[in-house]
């Protein structure tokens, strides 16, 4: 923290006013350079102008770490601001866990979420209600010459942090007796109980499943795993994972963090463990492995995923691209993993046996280690051209995986065979393959 005074004032003040400006920049550039509104625009981001009007709204939002509205959006209650470090410290996962760098939600009235992006604003480490509310000198001086008018704009700000009224419940959101007594048959021993949805909580949840599903990292510990090879850090699976969406077509009725996630809420598994068996069977009479790859739990959940997701005919933005890719992405990984499972499982030349239905191309993927002692196998495997027809059969089998909800078509197949053919991993996969092929037919003085 710097300890001068007219620095730090300066520092807020700067903060501040950079806002005011990204915000009345953003206007004006919708407005013809001649037209008369650009003053009055102006004037109203002025500083004190501005500020005096937000804490007139301030009162329109309400900070909240629980809220009810989740619950049922039509349920009218009261919503708490609590703080990690002010519940009750236990051994179950909840919010007291969170620490100082949890999310604040907000409710209320959507229009009035710009006075609570001023209040996030970061000065030295902190938001700008974190300062308010220990009653910064620097602060206040920044914000006004008149230290009343300050102090009075400042109640109205950290005011969103209290409880509006008296605590109250509504008919449509949850309650439940719970026993604190001895007798279950005297209604004296129950208490009645009104439980919030923990938004910081969710919040926090939902962006770390986030990270482990679609991160760097986690991608990277996948990666060593399907090479077999130690890595540095492991990875984290969600099975079961449900994603329950809050509010619809206007999620920002819920709160403010809940428009952050699009309305997407993640939903653990809570279901009993099921036995797998552990050995790998081969593909006997089945002209395709492409049905078994789909009915694996983790692709399952992937194309479910993107299905939902696609669903929702989301903007053809560079998150939304972003989005799809990293489903498309987690599927290719399954399909690169599933592939060397096989190869690991079963024996050389199984491909060989007449039991083996499968298509020439499934073949040729599946047992590349025939080509080593099958001189017309390598011959044909080194073609490469059965690599084609993978591709086209992935693109086939997703597009199944989503036809009886979404309209696609061949465009689409052809999208996700190249999304397939340009994935690294995969390239890898076979790359490895042929130079295995290659070595081998040489060792052996055939030709390659």
């Amino acid at each position: 923290m710097n300890d001068n005074p007219s620095h730090r004032r300066s520092s807020f003040r700067t903060t501040i006013e950079q806002f005011l400006k990204e915000r009345l920049d953003g206007k004006l550039d919708k407005l013809a350079p001649d037209d008369p509104k650009r003053d009055e625009l102006t004037a109203q981001f002025r500083l004190d102008t501005w500020i005096d009007d937000a804490a007139r709204r301030a009162g329109q939002i309400q900070a909240v770490t629980h809220s009810l509205k989740p619950i049922h959006p039509d349920a009218r209650g009261t919503n708490l601001y609590r703080p990690p470090d002010e519940i009750n410290q236990h051994d179950e996962i909840g919010s007291h866990q969170l620490g100082t760098r949890f999310a604040t939600d907000i409710v209320g009235n959507a229009a009035a979420l710009d006075v609570h992006k001023l209040l996030k604003l970061q000065v030295e480490g902190k938001s700008l209600l974190e300062w308010m509310s220990s009653g910064d000198a620097d602060l206040i001086a920044a914000l006004s010459e008149d230290t009343h008018k300050a102090e009075t704009w400042i109640a109205a700000f950290v005011g969103i942090t209290r409880p509006r009224g008296a605590s109250a419940s509504n008919e449509r959101a949850k309650q439940l007796y719970w026993l604190t007594g001895d007798d279950p048959l005297d209604d004296d021993h129950y208490q009645l109980l009104a439980p919030l949805y923990a938004s910081s909580l969710a919040h926090a949840v939902f962006h770390l499943i986030n990270e482990d599903r679609f991160g760097e990292a986690g991608k990277e510990a996948r990666k060593a795993r399907r090479e077999q090879r130690d890595h540095n850090t492991g990875y984290h699976e969600y099975p079961s994972l449900a994603v329950q969406k809050l509010g619809g077509t206007k999620p920002q009725n819920i709160s403010q963090l809940n428009s952050e996630r699009g309305g997407i809420n993640y939903l653990l598994g809570s279901l009993p463990p099921k036995w797998k068996a552990c050995a790998l069977h081969e593909p006997w009479n089945v002209d395709s492995v492409f049905p078994r790859f789909g009915r694996r739990d983790d692709v399952r959940e992937l194309a479910r995923g993107l299905r939902v997701f696609l669903n929702r005919a989301p903007d053809p933005t560079v998150e939304t691209r972003e989005r799809r890719e990293a489903y498309i992405d987690g599927l290719i990984d399954e399909l690169v993993l599933f592939a060397a499972e096989l190869q690991g499982a079963l024996p050389t030349g199984w491909t060989n046996d007449p039991r083996c239905q499968l298509v020439d191309a499934e073949q040729l993927w599946l047992d590349p280690g025939r080509a080593e002692d099958d001189e017309e196998f390598r011959a044909r495997w080194l073609r490469l051209d059965w690599l084609d027809a993978i591709r086209d059969r992935f693109g086939n089998w997703l597009n199944a995986q989503l036809d009886n909800k979404l309209p696609v078509g061949e465009v689409e197949q052809r999208q996700w065979a190249r999304e397939l053919d340009v994935h690294t991993e995969w390239a890898a996969h076979i790359d490895k393959d042929r130079r295995r092929i290659e070595e081998g037919a040489s060792r052996s003085g055939g030709r390659p």
